[in-house]
């Protein structure tokens, strides 16, 4: 896939295109059917298969003081749209400029003259331009007046409730993770270096933690998880602990992953931690004895969650750390 910040980047390439456009946070299950919607038209039409999508997240920008934390950041949703199959993702900066765009303008700018929209295929929920004014109906006016055909999915549905970024958001931050995954295709995930911590987990516990340095903006509730540990391509078991470690009076929201059968020094690396289900609340314990007792007992929970089939895990980016070409 390649990934391109500007129109000016991609334009004298693309002879026809077909478009799908949306903030795409989580790229969750309603996403992916979109995605894979365009991939299979483009092909049928000959088409060049583009994903249109925006940085910062249009919320940033017009209501700063109120946005919610975004399941995804821009990073690892560009990685994330690249395994679903389009053959370019047009990353937009998202301006005030922007904002102001009537439908028509945005049209005409950005997939009209940029794009050469010849198919345009949206959420069901979708608006577009100056205060939202642009909905479905708009579009295909624009498609009769510019020469492009639009269609609109239905919204998809699990347990008989639409999948959508605010029921995931909720969901996570409830704890509620094992009951992510289908909606997500995937156990939710946060990526981050490891980094000096206070070195307590291995010398005074013996369960040495990897202590994130969070970069993340979605955390589920504080409590004990059992996870999968992504460590240079290896996947691990493991247990971590999100929340402010009570028993030793800290202040501040960390994660700390103990990786099951793990030894090495990942310093300064990058992982990833898959959470899979929690196990409990964050408890302040009365002595360290006790604490070393309840880490045994999540440790063996941990084990026992994860050797269930359904909490198999199934890794679509094999080297996490080549990203998609960008021009």
């Amino acid at each position: 896939m390649i990934v391109a910040r500007t129109i000016q980047d991609i334009q004298d390439v693309i002879a026809g295109s077909c478009v799908t456009i949306g903030n795409f946070d989580g790229v969750h299950k309603g996403h992916q059917k979109l995605i894979a919607l365009a991939c299979e038209r483009s092909k049928a039409r000959d088409l060049i298969s583009v994903v249109v999508t925006f940085d910062p997240h249009p919320l940033r920008v017009l209501r700063s003081d109120r946005t919610p934390p975004f399941i995804t950041l821009t990073e690892q949703k560009i990685e994330l749209l690249s395994q679903y199959g389009p053959q370019v993702c047009l990353l937009l900066e998202f301006t005030m400029d922007m904002a102001r765009l009537s439908p028509e303008e945005f049209v005409k700018t950005y997939l009209v003259d940029g794009l050469n929209v010849k198919d345009m295929i949206i959420g069901y929920d979708y608006h577009l331009g100056k205060g939202r004014a642009g909905n479905f109906e708009t579009l295909c006016e624009l498609g009769r007046k510019y020469g492009f055909t639009v269609d609109r999915l239905d919204p998809v549905t699990i347990d008989n409730a639409i999948v959508s970024s605010t029921r995931i958001r909720d969901l996570v931050q409830a704890g509620h993770v094992w009951a992510v995954r289908p909606l997500l295709g995937r156990f939710y995930q946060v990526k981050g270096e490891v980094v000096h911590g206070m070195n307590r987990g291995g010398k005074l516990l013996g369960f040495p933690t990897a202590n994130l340095k969070l970069v993340d903006e979605l955390f589920p509730k504080p409590g004990v998880y059992a996870v999968w540990a992504e460590v240079d391509g290896a996947v691990y078991e493991g247990v971590a602990n999100i929340g402010l470690n009570p028993t030793f009076g800290n202040e501040t929201l960390s994660v700390e992953a103990h990786l099951l059968d793990f030894s090495g020094d990942i310093y300064g690396d990058q992982i990833r931690v898959h959470f899979v289900q929690r196990i409990r609340d964050e408890k302040k314990f009365n002595s360290l004895e006790e604490l070393k007792d309840r880490i045994a007992r999540d440790v063996e929970l941990g084990r026992k969650i994860l050797a269930q089939p359904e909490a198999a895990i199934k890794l679509t980016h094999p080297d996490f750390r080549k990203g998609p070409e960008v021009r």
